[in-house]
Order: structure tokens, then C-alpha cells, then sequence
């Protein structure tokens, strides 16, 4: 095996008995859900501080079982179908968030810009610190400088190229639109369907997941159902006052109350695919950890940009765009920025230790020091040119998929 790809750990595919002390995990996710549900419906006098801090924790517990859920779906599904409810799953916790503060965003202009502030700070916590920390394991564990993706890969690259370059035009427009619904939806439909065209592989399951599923058919069906309801009816319950105590509290600490979106709200519901990926990339995985990451970011990138106009148009109760202030519009353009920036270094099917150290550099300086957006914005840009004119060569190896036929014979590990 060439050092340029970090291989697959044979436990990931033997046989070996899943650890029975994986239903502690599944029980202590679950009782990390029971005290922001109980704040809600028992109706306690809490501090905002405090309830921000219970409802993220309770997120991060359904974040958890639905993760363990979603993984699981997989045995029960053809793969075109489970690779669109494993996107929907993934999604639903940022989804509900962002979505409640676009519904509120219909009587309070303010909530607009929290909207903004959360999606824009998924997509960047994805790339500025999963995708970093990925190829940090790998070197670690197994001193290996760069991570090759599959071929098949070049897929997710091209669209998440495509969608990157339409976001550029949302900042100029001044507003997210229904037209920009139906855009993006419409990439993350053609991915789904393309994607689906691809060979099929078995699911890689590890951990809680992989002993959920080594239950008895009938039996996993209804586990499974009943963690990815229970989840879902937790994450609904807790995320409209996770999102408004979250604001109250900036407000109370005399913290910018859009910073505090941007970063901590993401943060908890992106938190079990954190650890998922890096369990994977822990166990030699990393070229399959470093895939999901890149769909997630398709996923980001379509459906939770999208749903914004739409919710907002139903909080308003009429077909609308949700409109942007100059702090947004910068906000969008320095996502899209970076996420060309991630895309340019990954056009060679391959992130080194140099690429994820830059990305991860860029974004503790955005994220410290958030009135730079506008400088790095064009340093992004200016990078970006920087790698296509130095691996010009190499750079075009993600969009081999194109050829016919080839996505379809070819599934090996690049590099």
C-alpha cells in the first residue's frame, strides 16, 4: 500500500461480535435528552444560560441516537434510497434549528440574521475543522501525509464544485430566494440519483451502530424506528427555545448574539458526526471519513441553504425570499470562499497534512477574529488560484467520473 492512502483496518470489514457495552452509550445519549425535555415540559423557571446549555446537551444526545439510526437504515434499504434518508437524518438537527429561527425571522427581522449565522457556521465548522482533523488522525496514528479519496469520490467533488460557485451569487442578490430552493434542491436530487448509479458497498458499522444492528431483523426495525422517532420528537421539542435562549443569553453576557449561533449551535448537533468520523479515521478509515465529510458538506451546502426562503415564506404566509444584510452577504461570501478554497485542494482526489493545515489555520482566524471575513475572503480566493496553478496537472482527476463508464468499473482507493 502506497504511503499516499491510509487503508482500510480489517475490523471494519471481519465478522468480530459488536461490543454488548455499546448499550451504555445508547442509554447515556438517551439520558442526555431527559433533562432539556423536562425543562420544556415541566415549564421550569431557568436562567437562559442554563437552558441553552440543557437544550444543546439534549441535542447532542438526539444527535447521537439519530446518527447510530441513520447508520443502521443502511441494512434495510437500497442504497439510492438510503443514501436520501441517511442525508435527510444527518441534516435534522441543524435543519430544525435553522429552521426556527427562519420561521421567527417572519415577525423579528433579527432571527434573519441568526439564520445566516448557523448555516453559515455548519458549513465552515465541516471544513474548517472535521476535514483538518481527519487527516490530523491519520498523520498521528499512522504518519501519513495525505489522504487519496476513491475515484467515485470525483462525483461529490464536481457537484459540491457546482453548488459553491451558484452560492457565490446569493451575497450579490441580496436575498435568499425560492428560486435558489429549487436550485439547490435540484443539485442535491442529481447528486442522490447519481450517486445511487454507483457500485453498492456494505455499510461500515462501528460501535452503538454496529450492535443495534446486529440485532435480529424485526427486532432492529423497531429499535431503530423507535431511536430515529424519539430523537426527532426531542430535537422538535427542544429546538425553538434552544434557539431563542441561545440569543437571550448572548444578550444577557454582552456576547454578540450572532457569533454565539454561528458556532455554538452547529457545534452541538454537528458533534456526533465529529466523533463519527473521527472513530474512523482513528481506525485507519479515513478515506471512507473523509467521503462522508464531503457529502455532508453537499448536504449543508443544498438542503439547509435551501430550506431557508421556504420556511421563511411559510412564516410569513406568503411565497417570499429571505432578504440579507450586508453582515450576511459577507457572511455567505466568505463560506462559499473557503468552501472553493477545500474544493481546489480536493480537485486531485487527495487532502495533504499542508492543505488541511491551512484550512483549519484560516478558520481559527475567522472564528477569533470575525472582522477579518472580508480580507479573508479574497485570501481564499487568492489561495485557491495559488493550488490550481501549482497541481493544474493533477487537478482535473475529479472529474474522471464524467467518462463513461467509469464510475461504474472503478471503486479502488486513489493515490
Amino acid at each position: 500500500m502506497p504511503d499516499t492512502a491510509v487503508p482500510l483496518t480489517p475490523d471494519l470489514h471481519d465478522d468480530a461480535p459488536a461490543n454488548p457495552r455499546g448499550w451504555l452509550f445508547v442509554a447515556f445519549a438517551f439520558a442526555l435528552m431527559l433533562p432539556g425535555v423536562a425543562i420544556v415540559l415541566g415549564g421550569l423557571p431557568v436562567a437562559d444560560p442554563v437552558k441553552a446549555l440543557v437544550y444543546g446537551i439534549a441535542i447532542v444526545g438526539a444527535a447521537f441516537v439519530l446518527s447510530w439510526a441513520a447508520e443502521v437504515v443502511q441494512l434495510d434499504f437500497s442504497q439510492g434510497l438510503a443514501l436520501a434518508l441517511l442525508a435527510l437524518i444527518a441534516i435534522l438537527p441543524e435543519y430544525v434549528v435553522d429552521a426556527t429561527y427562519a420561521y421567527l425571522a417572519a415577525t423579528d427581522p433579527a432571527y434573519a440574521g441568526y439564520a445566516v449565522a448557523n448555516m453559515t457556521g455548519a458549513n465552515r465548522l465541516l471544513i474548517g475543522i472535521a476535514w483538518p482533523m481527519v487527516i490530523a488522525i491519520g498523520w498521528l496514528r499512522f504518519r501519513r501525509s495525505l489522504v487519496a479519496l476513491d475515484s467515485q469520490h470525483g462525483l461529490e467533488i464536481v457537484v459540491l464544485l457546482g453548488v459553491t460557485i451558484y452560492a457565490f451569487t446569493i451575497p450579490f442578490r441580496g436575498e435568499i430566494s425560492l428560486l435558489d430552493f429549487a436550485v439547490l434542491v435540484s443539485f442535491f436530487v442529481f447528486y442522490i440519483w447519481r450517486v445511487a448509479r454507483l457500485p453498492a458497498e456494505p455499510p461500515h458499522l462501528v460501535g452503538p451502530a454496529k450492535l443495534i444492528g446486529s440485532m435480529r431483523t424485526g427486532p432492529r426495525r423497531a429499535f431503530t424506528a423507535a431511536m430515529a422517532i424519539v430523537s426527532a420528537v426531542v430535537i422538535l421539542l427542544v429546538a425553538k427555545p434552544f434557539a431563542t435562549s441561545l440569543v437571550a443569553t448572548g444578550t444577557a453576557l454582552g456576547i454578540d448574539e450572532f457569533l454565539l449561533v454561528q458556532w455554538l449551535a452547529p457545534l452541538a448537533s454537528e458533534a456526533p458526526e465529529f466523533v463519527v468520523v473521527a472513530l474512523f479515521a482513528w481506525r485507519g478509515a479515513a478515506t471512507a471519513a473523509l467521503g462522508t465529510l464531503v457529502s455532508s458538506k453537499i448536504n449543508q451546502w443544498t438542503l439547509l441553504v435551501a430550506m431557508l426562503p421556504l420556511v421563511y415564506s411559510l412564516g410569513v404566509g406568503a411565497p417570499t425570499a429571505l432578504p440579507l444584510d450586508g453582515r450576511q452577504q459577507d457572511e455567505i461570501l466568505l463560506t462559499a470562499a473557503q468552501s472553493l478554497f477545500a474544493v481546489a485542494l480536493l480537485l486531485d482526489l487527495r487532502l495533504s497534512l499542508v492543505g488541511a493545515a491551512a484550512l483549519f489555520g484560516l478558520f481559527i482566524v475567522q472564528m477569533l477574529l470575525p472582522e477579518t471575513r472580508g480580507v479573508l475572503t479574497i485570501v481564499y480566493l487568492v489561495l485557491t488560484g495559488v493550488v490550481l496553478v501549482i497541481s493544474r496537472r493533477q487537478a482535473l482527476r475529479a472529474f474522471e467520473w464524467l467518462r463513461p463508464g467509469r464510475a461504474a468499473t472503478e471503486g479502488t482507493p486513489g493515490g
